[in-house]
């Protein structure tokens, strides 16, 4: 046997192995074929996840015989869009193995199949719409402390690059007017915890207020 035809059988013997492990590790959803380009009557040497419904012995592609025709050919043509026989849709790559010559002799081809995974895209997505206009108020499901109020105001002064104490008349209106909007001037002392904040009295706090959160 020449060097060179040893060389092919290795090319082969290992990319059966590379089809094995890759078809174990990325079923069901991919199919893993090795096809022998010397041979393209009956290229198909092993396929493992198989969802084309194709044999070993089976032809060539057109991948593979544009391969076999053209040398220069891409060693890696990945991630186009292909189609099962039965209409399904696929996710295809397809990679060349060429020996010491230069010359093709094997192809590794992925083939996934997308039409599952599409249909659960779907279902996720619409189970995860929202509308959030039909909500009258905002609402947030993380229980809500007396700590979480001095950090709104810290966030919001810093927001402009001040302190709460820094905070303008109007914008500690605004301020309150966002802690009322959020819930948190019905925690019980929410209002000593801003007037220390803002350093006001407390009686100040009141006139802060939005009309329709005054007491």
């Amino acid at each position: 046997m020449r060097n060179v035809d040893r060389e092919n059988q290795l090319l082969l013997r290992e990319g059966r192995k590379i089809v094995e492990a890759l078809g174990q590790t990325l079923a069901p959803l991919v199919e893993v074929v090795l096809h022998d380009l010397s041979r393209p009557g009956h290229s198909v040497v092993a396929i493992a996840n198989n969802l084309s419904g194709r044999s070993v012995g089976d032809a060539v592609t057109e991948m593979g015989l544009a391969r076999i025709t053209d040398p220069g050919f891409p060693e890696v043509v990945q991630n186009y869009p292909n189609r099962f026989p039965d209409g399904r849709p696929a996710k295809s790559t397809s990679i060349g193995l060429k020996n010491s010559a230069g010359d093709y002799v094997a192809a590794i081809c992925l083939n996934m199949d997308v039409s599952l995974l599409g249909a659960v895209t779907a279902g996720l997505g619409q189970l995860m719409s929202t509308a959030p206009s039909s909500a009258p108020v905002v609402e947030t499901l993380a229980s809500r402390q007396l700590g979480d109020v001095r950090a709104t105001l810290e966030r919001f002064a810093a927001a402009r690059n001040t302190t709460p104490i820094g905070l303008t008349l109007a914008q500690r209106r605004d301020a309150v007017r966002e802690l009322a909007d959020a819930g948190l001037l019905n925690l019980r002392h929410a209002l000593s915890e801003v007037a220390r904040t803002l350093g006001v009295a407390r009686s100040t706090v009141y006139t802060y207020l939005p009309t329709e959160s005054r007491p």
